[in-house]
């Protein structure tokens, strides 16, 4: 068993929520605290975190909120130790919506089954509440979606006389392409395809019919190795070898980097990247920007391909002290004012029906496509576990270094079987 493993079956002994009501004034209502929230990344836009911030002071007037950024990297460790800890947890969480299940399952959130209703009820993600969802009871709430697409410059397209693609297989050659002609920068990227960069690697393993683990009885096993997925890790591998320039060790982070550097033809990343590649202070909103184009990856049968629908939830810590106000502020990051802010960031909101703020324009209709087929994560109780180990992230680095694939499949099902079912 994994030390992530270990640590996650810590929670367990977590009660399934941190009080019942929590801390109360001689009048009923919460005492003043400072509510501390956890956000993850960049994600989250300044003005959201400003607004959140404010409101939740206006309205509660001694009590304050403070944002505490977090990395995405290494995050399920420091959620082991600081949500089994009263003194050290956050008051508010943000979880990778494919990260809840292992926590939901080990008691480490607050029920928030009564809440549902007045936090948007069947309007809500519905996947994302399925996902934090045990034996009956909700656990977190989505926080907002965010299917991958495809961003490239026009202008490396036309110069090799190259059209948007419309099936995988063509999606693979142009990436070849447009590698072979810009050979300068010598790390030119024809598609931008960092070694560790699993979450987009899912999707060549979906698109030839493969899974990252199955179901059957309850038990969840996994198949990584099966011959639809070798295929899907095979077409990979030849994306690393012949179309990415990027660090066959590298993660995916801070995509805008390099694309605005002039390193990139395609890349494959979230919506909300748009606003940092038109940024004055991160991107490069007078050069590259102007040429960029989108379209959702394509699959072989008409459809756009399988794509992994990252995205958060966000939860009441069990053990927080302060659940009335914890639960006033993620009221907040659910009400209509904050989606509307997260939706201007290219952010899927959390409720369905606000999905018409993210626009008609191209990077709306790409958004739209692509989620239209997106794919979550295997539901396993131990998903957690999986990614926290970085079994997935050894696995790609290894095959874009020219391992054999399904040798690496092998090793990489045998780690992952004593992880996923907790």
């Amino acid at each position: 068993m994994t030390g992530v493993a270990v640590a996650a079956l810590a929670l367990t002994t977590l009660a399934a929520c941190g009080g019942d009501d929590g801390t109360s004034s001689e009048d009923g209502g919460p005492e003043s605290a400072d509510i501390r929230v956890w956000l993850n990344g960049t994600d989250t836009p300044q003005e959201a975190r400003d607004w959140l911030k404010k409101t939740f002071e206006d309205q509660n007037p001694g009590s304050t909120l403070t944002i505490e950024q977090q990395e995405w990297d290494g995050l399920v460790e420091k959620l082991t130790t600081s949500l089994s800890s009263e003194s050290e947890t956050p008051d508010v969480v943000e979880i990778g919506n494919t990260q809840a299940p292992t926590f939901t399952s080990a008691g480490a959130f607050a029920d928030l089954t009564g809440d549902l209703e007045d936090l948007g009820g069947d309007d809500l993600l519905p996947g994302f509440v399925d996902g934090a969802t045990v034996d009956g009871a909700t656990y977190a709430v989505p926080y907002y979606a965010g299917s991958k697409y495809i961003f490239y410059r026009k202008d490396v397209f036309e110069k090799a006389g190259l059209e948007v693609p419309t099936t995988l297989d063509e999606f693979v050659e142009v990436a070849v392409t447009l590698k072979q002609d810009n050979p300068k920068p010598a790390n030119f990227s024809g598609f931008w395809f960092p070694g560790q960069d699993w979450r987009n690697g899912a999707a060549f393993i979906w698109a030839a019919g493969g899974d990252l683990a199955v179901e059957d009885g309850g038990e969840w096993t996994p198949a990584l190795a099966s011959p639809e997925s070798v295929a899907g890790l095979e077409t990979a591998q030849r994306l690393f070898e012949e179309a990415s320039g990027a660090p066959k060790d590298g993660n995916e982070a801070d995509p805008w980097t390099p694309f605005c550097a002039g390193e990139v033809g395609m890349m494959s990343t979230p919506g909300w990247v748009k606003g940092l590649i038109e940024a004055e202070d991160t991107g490069c909103p007078d050069t590259f920007a102007k040429e960029m184009g989108v379209f959702a990856l394509p699959g072989d049968d008409g459809a756009p391909a399988p794509v992994l629908l990252g995205g958060s939830d966000i939860a009441v810590a069990a053990k927080s002290a302060n659940q009335d106000l914890a639960r006033e502020a993620v009221a907040l990051m659910l009400s209509d004012d904050y989606q509307t802010i997260l939706a201007g960031a290219g952010l899927t909101p959390a409720k369905e029906s606000l999905a018409p703020l993210l626009g008609d324009d191209e990077y709306a209709a790409a958004t739209i496509e692509a989620a239209s087929n997106a794919k979550l994560t295997p539901a396993a109780p131990g998903w957690a576990n999986v990614e926290g180990s970085r079994v997935l992230e050894d696995l790609f680095s290894a095959i874009a270094q020219g391992g054999d694939v399904a040798e690496l499949a092998r090793e990489a099902d045998e780690q992952m079987s004593g992880q996923l079912n907790g």
